[in-house]
């Protein structure tokens, strides 16, 4: 039976992760306290339970706080998944990290592939790089699965921050000119689970052909305003809105401590050659996330 680390299992992926990995072999799910990813003790976890496979979903995800917390945001989006990859390389073990869009600077102007420069423009997307670029220094066997505003309807998000807005507010003004892949953390996990189902008993030998950066989001793009579009259109409860209109906004109205990338979705055409796996188109995924308990 595969044994499984997985850390992070509070969080949008984290919790869905753990329910996917659980059909695939034995797993042991941790997230802060239980373990501190800024310390060194979450080595003594990863050496007495030997996993074969680690899943690494926990990370600093405050986009806006990152900017006055680089250090917590470095100790646990660069420093320990480079821990993480060491300890699954010296095991043998498979690591599957995950990434992020905000790596990229939005200058391209059209999706990004995975050989594209990253240059990213924030505290949060310098330490996930960090992160990356730390996995691929140890290298090993590892899959970097680099993903797009991940959302679910059990913990706070995009989307329930909309659902929320429409229920306070008659006038919406939101951004039209951020772009990138709306992905439900449900089919992510789904996916990463998927993958692994693939590579049957030989999971290391399997991902180890396999080993590299990868983009994984949802099929699709949409600008922040066409998603929040679809999401009042989508909504079960609609009768409990009160948002008369949602208007076009450009980013530079909303003044935030972080700067984020325009159009920084994902080219994932790679991932669905190597995997024949795709993401479901993210406005399906979306009905089915505000339809889902």
């Amino acid at each position: 039976m595969l044994r499984i680390l997985l850390l992070g299992k509070n969080g949008q992926l984290g919790w869905e992760l753990h329910r996917a990995l659980l059909t695939l072999g034995e797993v042991r799910a941790y997230d802060s306290p239980e373990i501190d990813l800024t310390k060194d003790h979450f080595i003594a976890t990863i050496r007495s339970y030997r996993p074969q496979l680690i899943v690494n979903a926990a990370a600093y995800t405050a986009v806006d706080r990152a900017e006055s917390e680089a250090e917590a945001a470095t100790a646990i989006n660069t420093r320990a998944p480079g821990i993480l990859a060491e300890e699954a390389a010296k095991l043998g073990a498979a690591l599957i990290h995950y990434s992020t869009d905000y790596v990229f600077d939005g200058a391209k102007g059209s999706d990004y592939i995975e050989t594209d420069a990253p240059n990213p423009l924030s505290a949060y997307g310098r330490s996930k790089l960090g992160g990356e670029r730390a996995i691929q220094k140890v290298g090993g066997i590892y899959l970097i699965l680099r993903t797009s505003w991940v959302y679910s309807t059990r913990r706070d998000s995009f989307v329930t921050k909309v659902l929320q807005w429409a229920r306070q507010q008659t006038t919406l003004r939101v951004a039209a000119d951020q772009v990138s892949n709306p992905t439900w953390a449900r089919s992510l996990a789904e996916a990463s689970a998927q993958i692994l189902a693939k590579a049957g008993a030989d999971t290391s030998a399997w991902l180890g052909e396999r080993s590299g950066v990868y983009h994984l989001a949802g099929s699709g793009r949409a600008s922040r305003l066409e998603w929040a579009e679809a999401i009042l259109r989508l909504d079960p409860r609609k009768e409990e809105q009160i948002v008369k209109e949602i208007q076009p906004a450009q980013s530079a109205e909303f003044r935030t401590p972080a700067v984020r990338p325009l159009h920084s979705a994902l080219n994932c055409d790679k991932f669905v050659h190597t995997f024949d796996l795709q993401l479901p188109d993210w406005r399906e995924a979306l009905k089915l996330a505000l339809e889902s308990p």
